[in-house]
């Protein structure tokens, strides 16, 4: 099963390229993948397969089945008409959800952020946005623009609405970059190991 590549950070950002920035929200990554015979069979987090019987990560099988798989289909077909595979990366959260930390009796929600079609790769972000954009569940986006120092800065010292940070796409980059305050709050929980989480 696909799994989701590493985001650079900031530093590794393009000088100057248009994008597009979501909210990065502060969860746990997981996967989803369908296919026509088998429709969606398999969930994974970002390292390793789950199912039903994982205690925290099993909380997310329903709101996506339930809430977007069926739509998420529908609406990759209007771009592929025959799909081999579509696998779905979602972001699992809850109010307190913090550095992949969650609480397990919290409320959870899902919110999808991209999406791969196998043989053809990922659904480029305006091309996203047009699809899958109206969905309830789909990942804000937030800026529109120059991928430049001026936006960089303006996230990190909060002047967008995000609490973690953005997730700037083009046409041949992902990049990440985050708040001030968060990787102040990654200092104060993680203390020495807070560098682990800062990237």
């Amino acid at each position: 099963m696909l799994q989701y590549p590493k985001i650079l950070g900031s530093k590794a950002s393009p000088v100057n390229k248009p994008c597009l920035a979501f909210v990065k929200y502060d969860g746990s990554n997981l996967r989803w993948e369908w296919s026509p015979k088998k429709g969606w069979n398999k969930f994974g987090t970002r390292h390793q397969l789950f199912d039903a019987s994982h205690s925290l990560y099993s909380q997310a099988i329903p709101i996506f089945l339930d809430q977007m798989a069926d739509e998420i289909v529908y609406r990759t077909k209007q771009i592929a008409k025959n799909p081999e595979r579509i696998t779905a990366f979602t972001e699992f959260l809850g109010k307190s959800s913090f550095a992949g930390s969650h609480s397990e009796e919290e409320t959870k929600e899902l919110k999808l952020f991209d999406v791969f079609l196998f043989k053809k790769g990922f659904v480029p972000p305006e091309q996203f946005v047009e699809v899958y954009g109206s969905m309830p569940q789909a990942a804000e986006v937030i800026y529109r623009g120059m991928l430049d120092a001026d936006f960089i800065k303006d996230v990190r010292e909060g002047k967008y609405d995000v609490v973690e940070g953005v997730i700037a796409k083009g046409t041949d980059f992902t990049v990440k970059i985050k708040t001030y305050e968060y990787l102040e709050q990654l200092k104060k929980h993680f203390h020495n190991r807070w560098t682990d989480y800062a990237e």
